[in-house]
């Protein structure tokens, strides 16, 4: 079987069984399960409100629900682990079941709904909404909702840190479905944060360098990126004598650069501009007699016309 059909049986299978549990449990506040496979066989923790109700008498009732596991369900070796929940208030489906149960007993939807919210919210919940949708009071279907403190819709947030729980209330009038939503005290939302009073800054944040201590610990221009020239001296030896050094060794490299280096030749003015009229009287010479020519040229032209037309 390949892995994306297996892991559509495993989802089908996993809501079989929690189907099953809530038919099965639900006079015992049914809370939730996780199954967990293992070496040994199935690891299945139920979470319910009475947990005595879940056992039964002698265990009569925690063996049924052993066999119903694995004859229909096909389970291997499945042992089942029941905890109880330590505040019903607290979970989802139980709340939801209790809110769909007041409902069929004839409690108004406006009542059920604050009053629940309000049991969420005292348990110390950061935050619950509750929706109903049907119809509530009349032939036409809406949906009624009741928000307390702060709760996620989307996101990771609201998969992994958001319980859900669902009912179903079947009325005269018809059915309708009960959605709660709880974020539990001790969650960790990614967008908290704290706020300290009467805290100094200084004890918390370190100060940077100041300008002059940067400076100080950049190395000096002339040891040309060279850590160890211009550092302190060490061992007794003096700065006097280091930075007499130093400046010897920059003069000597002077003095080579300046024995390279030759001055260029520099013309007086006279000879330049002697160098410019020569060149405008060969330019004249130039243009004077190829004019010349041109002329001559031409004047043949003329003559040679006017003997043949004679």
């Amino acid at each position: 079987m390949a892995d994306e059909q297996q892991f559509i049986e495993d989802g089908l299978q996993r809501t079989q069984i929690d189907e099953f549990f809530q038919d099965e449990l639900g006079r015992a506040g049914y809370g939730g399960m996780e199954i967990a496979k293992t070496p040994m066989g199935t690891q299945i923790v139920l979470k319910a409100e009475k947990p005595g109700m879940v056992i039964g008498k002698g265990g009569k009732n925690i063996r049924k629900i052993t066999t119903t596991l694995e004859a229909d369900f096909g389970l291997e070796d499945p042992q089942v682990d029941v905890q109880e929940v330590e505040e019903p208030d607290l979970n989802a489906r139980i709340v939801a079941d209790r809110l769909a149960n007041a409902l069929e007993r004839g409690w108004y939807f406006r009542k059920a709904g604050h009053t629940t919210i309000d049991r969420i919210i005292e348990a110390g919940a950061l935050g619950a909404e509750i929706v109903l949708s049907g119809k509530v009071t009349g032939a036409r279907s809406r949906v009624e909702k009741f928000n307390r403190g702060y709760i996620k819709h989307n996101g990771e947030p609201a998969e992994e840190i958001v319980d859900h729980g669902v009912g179903t209330a079947v009325m005269k009038l018809g059915t309708i479905g009960v959605q709660v939503k709880i974020i539990p005290p001790d969650a960790e939302l990614p967008d908290d944060f704290e706020i300290y009073e009467d805290i100094e800054v200084d004890d918390y944040v370190e100060e940077d360098e100041g300008v002059e201590e940067l400076l100080a610990n950049e190395p000096d221009e002339t040891s040309n990126g060279d850590p160890s020239i211009g550092a302190p001296p060490e061992d007794g030896q003096s700065e006097a004598v280091d930075g007499a050094g130093a400046t010897d060794q920059a003069a000597v490299e002077e003095e080579e650069i300046v024995e390279d280096f030759e001055d260029p030749d520099v013309p007086d003015e006279a000879d330049v501009e002697s160098e410019l009229e020569d060149l405008d009287a060969a330019v004249e010479e130039e243009l004077d007699e190829d004019t010349e020519a041109e002329a001559e040229e031409l004047i043949e032209e003329m003559d040679d016309a006017e003997v043949g037309s004679e």
